[in-house]
């Protein structure tokens, strides 16, 4: 593995500073690592190697992915909002953590690059790059890589298995929605209550009515707005690209949606990502609950682990949407069933009922590393 390149970039913390005023009128290759987390895709940048500024990192970003244009033509996403997602990786912050994480979904359509979520698919390959970036030492056998999400201000740990003292991405383990399989990465959310609205519940309600449906609103690992698929008058196993055709329902649900942001404490959400919506409906497959994950415009092709995380909870919350659908046993694991099959959810419980930790295996693929060529345009103010 060559690990050098992308090692020489953590020896200035000022290199960003430096990069966007030395790439003025040329264009510069920036080192990056593609990467496969979970069942998303996208580059993986240590902070130091982006512009310090935000406005002018979101513009690199853009560039990067080829953002505006429905196919990504002059970028490296992939014409789908889960392949047009950024991790950033910086040397930690927070003194329980050895690493940051600041995820970014760049927005395909639209020069919008959103980073107020988190994505659990994209964390799946922090730990890994952190090793072979050289931000955390190996161990042999197993490396645990604490990550703080700087999205969602929470602590994740995620074990990664490093034989020999190397990151090894062969192994056994299957996620469904990725062919193949690959090495397990436990990843472990510890405190992912409120991350972005401060409560579990932003209303201090499991459920209320928005235009005439019932919907529950919930902050666990990502902000998530859950109504029954039988409100909208659909059974809930859709395709995802039966449920992307439904324009009138897509429209509805939007509308829905921006309220929820407001009730949510989020503002306007019409250019934001947040809240996620979860149209859930009872199992089909033995499993505890079946969602379709909306990012938030089109139909998730699987389900983000973020909003399985959420699910998960608020299956096991009386008085929410999701409590009502859900099998109502085992309390754990919380299996739910996606469109392209299931994610397992271990949930454990405090003395008082309250969620301790939810815990999730993914796995990761390193694509490709190297360096992407970023035309001038994006370094101009």
């Amino acid at each position: 593995m060559h690990k050098s390149r992308i090692k020489s970039c953590c020896h200035n913390q000022q290199h960003g500073d430096a990069l966007t005023h030395s790439l003025s009128g040329e264009s510069q290759r920036i080192p990056c690592v593609l990467m496969r987390g979970g069942t998303s895709r996208g580059p993986y940048f240590l902070e130091t190697d982006l512009p310090a500024d935000a406005a002018a990192r979101d513009r690199v970003l853009l560039s990067v992915m080829g953002s505006p244009h429905p196919l990504q033509l002059d970028g490296i996403g992939g014409s789908h909002t889960v392949t047009s997602k950024v991790a950033i990786i910086s040397k930690a912050t927070h003194p329980d953590a050895d690493v940051d994480y600041l995820f970014a979904q760049v927005s395909i359509e639209a020069a919008i690059v959103d980073t107020s979520p988190n994505c659990g698919n994209m964390l799946s390959g922090v730990g890994p790059f952190a090793i072979e970036a050289g931000l955390v030492a190996p161990q042999v056998g197993e490396t645990t890589v604490r990550i703080y999400n700087r999205n969602t201000r929470s602590l994740i740990d995620a074990i990664i298995q490093t034989p020999n003292g190397r990151v090894t991405y062969d192994g056994s383990a299957a996620i469904d929605g990725v062919a193949g399989t690959g090495a397990p990465i436990k990843l472990s959310f510890l405190d992912a209550k409120g991350g972005k609205t401060g409560k579990l519940l932003p209303t201090g309600q499991t459920r209320e009515v928005i235009q005439g449906l019932p919907v529950t609103l919930i902050d666990y690992a990502m902000p998530m707005m859950l109504v029954a698929a039988l409100d909208f008058d659909l059974r809930g196993d859709e395709t995802a690209e039966e449920l992307d055709e439904n324009t009138a329902m897509l429209a509805r649900m939007e509308e829905i949606r921006r309220e929820a942001g407001h009730r949510m404490g989020l503002g306007d959400v019409s250019k934001l990502v947040i809240p996620k919506v979860g149209l859930l409906s009872p199992p089909r497959h033995g499993g505890t609950i079946t969602s379709r994950y909306f990012v938030p415009h089109r139909c998730h092709r699987s389900h983000a682990v973020t909003g399985a995380l959420c699910v998960a909870v608020a299956s096991r919350l009386p008085g929410t949407v999701a409590y009502d659908l859900a099998q109502a046993e085992p309390v754990s694991p919380v299996t739910i069933e996606h469109p392209s099959g299931r994610i397992q959810i271990d949930l454990t419980f405090k003395a008082d009922g309250s969620v301790d930790r939810a815990s999730v295996i993914r796995t990761a693929r390193r694509i490709f590393e190297g360096s992407v060529i970023v035309g001038a345009d994006a370094f101009a103010s």
